[in-house]
C-alpha cells in the first residue's frame, strides 16, 4: 500500500456485514483504516469480542455506534431501548437526568469496546412533519435543545467516549428523509443562524469531540448538500470547533443517487469533512450484494486515492483530516475513564424520567386488565425503528395485538380490524388502545383514531411520535414521545394492571 492509499484509509469509516470482521476489513484495518461503524446487524453476538478482534488488527481503530436511547438503539435493537429518548428528556427538562443518560450511554459503549457515540441529536425539530428527526430531538425550542445537547455531551465524554452531535447545520426544519431524498430546508439564513445553529454552538462550547453533517440543502448557503458544501462546514470551524467533522452515511440516497459514494467522498473531504461514514451495507438502495460492504468501501477508497493522485483533491486537506482523526483515536485510546462508574446506572432513575415525561390528555378512567392493541404506526425507516414490534408487544403483553397500515387499508379493512379488537376486548376484559406515531399533522392514523372513537368509545390512543397540538377526537391520549420498550412499559402501567 502506497502513501496515497494509506492516507485515504485513514479518513474512511465503513460498515460491514456480520458479527465477525470479514477478511477484507481485517486487511484494511492492518493497513491503517480509521475504524468501523456498527449497525444493528453487527450486534447479534459477543460485541465486546467483535471489538477486540477489530482492535487486534488496529489498536487505534475508532468504533462508532448510532445509540441515542428512546427510538434509536443498536445495542438493544431486538428488545427496544431501556433509556429515555431526547424528547422525553426535553419534556422533563432536568439537566442532571440528561447528563446521567449520556453517562449511561457511554458506559454501555465502553462495555462493548466502542468509543464514538453518534449522538446526541442537536436538531431543533421545528417541522412536525419531519419523518426522520421528530422525537429524536430534545424539542422545538432552540434554548432547550442547546442546554440538553451540552448536558448530554458532558455526560458522554466524562465517560471516556467521544460524542458526535448531529446533523449539522440542523435537520429539524425538513419534511423529507435524507435516507431517501435530498431535503431542502425552508428556513432562511437568519433563522438557521438563530435557531438551528444554536445547539451546535452549545456543543462546541461544551467541548464536543465530533460533529456529523447533514445531507440537506440550505438555499441561502448554496445548492450543495451541507456535507459537500465548504461554506456550510466553514461555519462550523468559524464557531471555534477544532474536532472531527464526520459525514452522515454516504450511502444515503441524498448522496448515493446524486454524486455517488465515490464522488461524495471526494467532495466531502474537499469541503472540509475529516471522517467519511460510508454507511450500512444492508442499505445499498437495491438488494444488498454479498460483498456490498466491500463494494461500498472500495467506491469511496478508490475515488479518494484517484483524486489524490491526479491532484484534484489537495493532499494537504486530506492530511489535515487524517491528523484530526488520528488525534481523536489516540486520545480515546489513552483516555482515563476512572471518574466514570463501571456499574450500570439505577434503572429506576430512567423509569422515573419516562414517567415524568408522559403526558395524558383527557380522562383515562379505571385501569383495565390488559390492552387490545391496534398498532397503526408507520414502518421502520433506515434510521429509526419506529415500527419495531417490541413497542406493541410491551404495550399489549398478554393481551391482543394486530398491525394495520391505515394509509393502505381500505375503509372495510380498517373496520374489520377495529371489530376484531373490540371483540377481543369484550371477550377478555381488555381495553382497546390505538398505537400511533404520526397524528400530529392529521392523515391516515388520525382518521383511524376517529373511526375507533365511534366504534369503541372507551378506547385510548397511545402516541409515540410528535404530539398533536390540537384535539385528536373523543379519545384520551397518552403521549409517550419515544418508540422504546421502557416507554411502552410505562404507558401500559398507566392503563392496565397487566405486568410483563
Amino acid at each position: 500500500m502506497d502513501d496515497d492509499e494509506r492516507l485515504a484509509a485513514g479518513v474512511l469509516w465503513p460498515g460491514f456485514f456480520g458479527t465477525e470482521p470479514p477478511r477484507w476489513l481485517r486487511e484494511r484495518l492492518r493497513a491503517g483504516l480509521a475504524g468501523v461503524v456498527y449497525f444493528g446487524q453487527n450486534l447479534g453476538g459477543d460485541v465486546a469480542a467483535l471489538s477486540a478482534a477489530i482492535r487486534a488488527e488496529n489498536p487505534r481503530a475508532l468504533i462508532g455506534i448510532d445509540e441515542e436511547g428512546g427510538s434509536v438503539t443498536r445495542l438493544e435493537t431486538e428488545t427496544g431501548s431501556t433509556l429515555p429518548g431526547a424528547a422525553q428528556l426535553g419534556i422533563v427538562d432536568d439537566l442532571r437526568a440528561t447528563r446521567a443518560t449520556g453517562a449511561e450511554l457511554a458506559r454501555r459503549l465502553r462495555a462493548v469496546g466502542a468509543d464514538v457515540l453518534l449522538g446526541p441529536v442537536a436538531d431543533v425539530n421545528t417541522d412536525p412533519r419531519n419523518p426522520v428527526i421528530g422525537v429524536r430531538s430534545f424539542g422545538d425550542d432552540a434554548a432547550l435543545v442547546s442546554r440538553h445537547v451540552a448536558a448530554e455531551v458532558e455526560g458522554v465524554q466524562r465517560g471516556g467516549v467521544a460524542a458526535c452531535v448531529k446533523h449539522f447545520p440542523g435537520h429539524g426544519d425538513t419534511h423529507l428523509d435524507s435516507h431517501h431524498a435530498l431535503p431542502v430546508v425552508g428556513a432562511d439564513a437568519a433563522e438557521m443562524d438563530r435557531v438551528h445553529l444554536a445547539p451546535f454552538r452549545a456543543a462546541v462550547e461544551a467541548g464536543v469531540d465530533a460533529v456529523m453533517t447533514a445531507h440537506i440543502v440550505v438555499p441561502a448557503w448554496g445548492e450543495e448538500p451541507a456535507t459537500l458544501n465548504p461554506r456550510v462546514l466553514g461555519l462550523l470551524r468559524a464557531m471555534g470547533f477544532e474536532g472531527v467533522i464526520i459525514t452522515d452515511a454516504l450511502d444515503m440516497a441524498a448522496i448515493r443517487e446524486s454524486v455517488g459514494i465515490g464522488g461524495g467522498a471526494v467532495r466531502a473531504l474537499a469541503a472540509g469533512a475529516d471522517l467519511l461514514c460510508i454507511g450500512n451495507p444492508t442499505n445499498p438502495g437495491d438488494a444488498a450484494a454479498a460483498d456490498q460492504d466491500e463494494q461500498d468501501f472500495l467506491a469511496a477508497f478508490g475515488a479518494v486515492v484517484a483524486a489524490l493522485r491526479d491532484g484534484s483533491l489537495p493532499r494537504e486537506r486530506v492530511s489535515e483530516a487524517a491528523e484530526r482523526v488520528a488525534w481523536l483515536a489516540e486520545r480515546l485510546a489513552t483516555a482515563s475513564a476512572a471518574d466514570a462508574s463501571s456499574a450500570p446506572a439505577d434503572a429506576g432513575l430512567f423509569a422515573d424520567v419516562v414517567d415524568r415525561s408522559l403526558v395524558v390528555r383527557g380522562e383515562l378512567g379505571a385501569k383495565a386488565a390488559g390492552l387490545a392493541v391496534i398498532d397503526a404506526r408507520r414502518a421502520s425507516s433506515l434510521a429509526v425503528d419506529s415500527g419495531a414490534a417490541y413497542a406493541g408487544e410491551e404495550l399489549a403483553v398478554d393481551g391482543w395485538r394486530e398491525r394495520i397500515d391505515p394509509a393502505r387499508a381500505s375503509a372495510s379493512e380498517r373496520a374489520e380490524t377495529i371489530g376484531r379488537a373490540r371483540a377481543a376486548a369484550q371477550e377478555r376484559g381488555l381495553r382497546v388502545a390505538v398505537l400511533v406515531d404520526a397524528i400530529a399533522t392529521g392523515g391516515p392514523q388520525r382518521t383511524l383514531c376517529e373511526e375507533v372513537a365511534v366504534a369503541v368509545p372507551d378506547a385510548v390512543i397511545v402516541d409515540v411520535g410528535i404530539a398533536a397540538q390540537d384535539e385528536t377526537g373523543a379519545l384520551p391520549v397518552v403521549e409517550v414521545h419515544a418508540t422504546s420498550r421502557i416507554g411502552s412499559a410505562r404507558a401500559r402501567a398507566l392503563l392496565a394492571t397487566t405486568t410483563s
